[in-house]
């Protein structure tokens, strides 16, 4: 590790005043290039082979996943049956893993640092690192990558709506001519994104309602609420499919 100069877009207002047009719409192709250069690093060669388990990436996702939600609830004591069917709509229809690649796990604009003509210098947080599937990456990165017009973002602030950046279908086509790889199933890895975001939303809302914030209570029901609109939204993705 070492200290790198640059620039985190964590919201539309910070967007606007680093980069111009021009620099958004390099920095979402080179979010991309970086992501698709990832996935390519061949894991035996660089030392990782050993990091975790190759196969089953998204088996192994949903039953981890799942089991933090279904401890989530027993401190909620409240069913969120959206996320249920959702996990078993999921389960059923999990394509076939084609590779296997260094996964980040929560690849996000504002998990990168970028230079000032936009060109990303840096990706930060790997805390969820493992070998696994590359489309989740791309599915996830879908989820976080907000676009003009979008009601309800996924993290509720949205930098890359900010004119300039490029479109959903720009960045998933540039992945594709960048890695190769087929991606005409993603909306099942953006169903899981937003799966997964459920369930890590209603962890954070079991902390709330459990106290573990003091006595600020002000975000337990805008938690509450987005678990299930969290899934929603990826059974519309998975309806696509």
């Amino acid at each position: 590790m070492g200290f790198v100069p640059g620039h985190i877009l964590r919201d539309a207002e910070t967007a606007r005043k680093v980069l111009d047009e021009d620099g958004r719409r390099r920095a979402g192709e080179s979010l991309i290039d970086v992501l698709a250069d990832l996935h390519a690093v061949d894991v035996d060669a660089v030392g990782l082979g050993d990091l975790a388990r190759r196969e089953a990436y998204i088996e192994r996702q949903l039953k981890r996943w799942y089991s933090q939600f279904r401890q989530s609830q027993e401190g909620t004591g409240r069913p969120v049956p959206v996320v249920d069917e959702l996990h078993d709509l999921l389960s059923a229809r999990v394509p076939d893993q084609v590779g296997t690649a260094i996964v980040h796990g929560d690849y996000r604009l504002d998990n990168t640092m970028l230079a000032d003509d936009g060109r990303c210098r840096a990706v930060l947080d790997w805390e969820l690192c493992t070998l696994g599937d590359p489309l989740a990456d791309l599915g996830l990165l879908m989820v976080y990558w907000a676009e003009p017009g979008d009601a309800d973002p996924a993290l509720g602030l949205a930098p890359t709506a900010v004119p300039g950046f490029p479109s959903r279908s720009d960045m998933r086509a540039r992945y594709g001519d960048r890695s190769g790889r087929d991606v005409s199933a993603l909306d099942f890895y953006v169903a899981f994104g937003y799966w997964k975001l459920a369930c890590i939303a209603e962890g954070v809302y079991a902390r709330y309602a459990g106290g573990a914030m003091g006595g600020d209570r002000s975000g337990v029901d805008a938690f509450s609420d987005q678990v299930a609109r969290l899934a929603e939204a990826g059974k519309a993705a998975a309806d696509r499919l």
